[in-house]
């Protein structure tokens, strides 16, 4: 069976890289553009570094705000209603993965009305046509959501988050500039940096990968292991790093599928509306040594990635150890907690479980698991 790859028809990365906007918008000949940005960044002035790009060069556009942290089944109807009635004709997502994951979800429906409930866009959806074009400008350096053909919805009446798979959905270009990111507080840039760290990592060992996405995952480990520290403290390699280290994370997990740390981190943020970087760094080091024995020798790549000196004269069981510390580690001096005990209430877990278990990312697992595994797995991080 073939391996497919899919990546943006464009990408443009370093400092200025948004000024690039409105000529590829102008060569599209597109007219109006409908900017999806979270309340805050509005409030904070990220969302006019780009529309002031598109004022400069006469470009039309209409602001779409009513994103949540995790956006819901109504943050998409009402913006497919306001995509209507903007008369615009492409899309820019600005922001994290909120942003993006809106914009997908309302750019998938206006072109597939017949997707207009969108809890039929679960899982891998038949769609037939294309987005409308998405251009994505990350604020982030975490979710990859500018390359990814996956997007996450949650449904609030349910308590559970959609993970939506559409090839579709790709923005065609994204613009991943570190100045975007430069405002990011520390608390925030630590969970988006680990959630990247846990794409390439689960990204590495899922059952899905092969050749050409252990290349892009190891890579990313590797920047991601030696700039995210730096980029705690704001420094500008270490901005400009974790923008491209997360981004060729997201060019290989998107292609291949991920594993239990987001099934489990899923349910966190729809019941409890946890960040889901903060969750993903929690559970990783948990799930890696739970997973460790499916993984043949990937752990001792994983720790040289990570900067563990000395592997190769390291037994199996030595490099996997490593391994683990190095996310540990990295996890504690950018200031994630430790533990799931001022998050999860164990009345819940049956709940988390289940949704977990049921989860679009739980079948790319390396180690086939079940209900129980993930209970217990939940149970020793509280």
């Amino acid at each position: 069976m073939a391996n497919r790859f899919i990546l943006n028809e464009t990408s443009y990365h370093g400092k200025g890289a948004v000024e690039n906007i409105a000529p590829e918008a102008k060569a599209r000949g597109f007219q109006k553009a409908f900017v999806c940005s979270d309340p805050d960044l509005l409030k904070f002035g990220v969302t006019a570094k780009v529309t002031k790009v598109l004022e400069q060069a006469g470009l039309a556009y209409e602001i779409y705000s009513n994103i949540k942290a995790n956006p819901t089944i109504e943050n998409v109807q009402s913006g497919v209603e306001a995509y209507k009635a903007a008369g615009a004709d492409y899309i820019i997502a600005i922001g994290g993965g909120s942003s993006m994951d809106t914009a997908k979800a309302v750019g998938i429906i206006i072109n597939n009305p017949e997707f207009a409930d969108v809890r039929s866009l679960e899982g891998v959806a038949d769609t037939k046509n294309k987005s409308v074009p998405i251009f994505a400008v990350p604020t982030t350096a975490g979710t990859a959501a500018e390359v990814t053909i996956n997007y996450v919805i949650t449904d609030a009446q349910k308590n559970r988050k959609m993970v939506c798979v559409d090839p579709h959905d790709i923005p065609v270009v994204a613009f991943v500039d570190p100045d975007m990111m430069a405002t990011m507080p520390k608390g925030l840039t630590a969970a988006t940096g680990m959630d990247a760290l846990t794409h390439a990592i689960e990204g590495y060992i899922t059952k899905g990968a092969w050749e050409l996405s252990d290349m892009f995952h190891l890579k990313a480990i590797e920047i991601i292991a030696s700039s995210l520290r730096g980029a705690v403290d704001n420094t500008p390699e270490g901005r400009e790093s974790m923008a491209l280290g997360q981004y060729v994370a997201g060019m290989g997990f998107s292609n291949v599928g991920l594993g239990i740390v987001h099934s489990m981190a899923h349910p966190l943020g729809a019941l409890y509306d946890t960040p889901h970087g903060v969750a993903n760094a929690i559970i990783l080091p948990t799930v890696m040594e739970y997973n460790a024995e499916a993984t043949g020798d990937k752990y001792k790549y994983i720790a040289q990635a990570m900067g563990v000196s000395g592997t190769d004269a390291m037994s199996e069981e030595e490099y996997r150890k490593a391994a683990v510390d190095a996310v540990r580690q990295l996890s504690e001096d950018v200031g994630i907690p430790k533990d799931l005990k001022d998050i999860v209430k164990k009345e819940d877990i049956p709940f988390l479980a289940q949704s977990a278990y049921e989860d679009a990312c739980r079948p790319g697992n390396p180690k086939d698991t079940s209900v129980e595994d993930i209970t217990k797995l939940y149970e020793s991080l509280i």
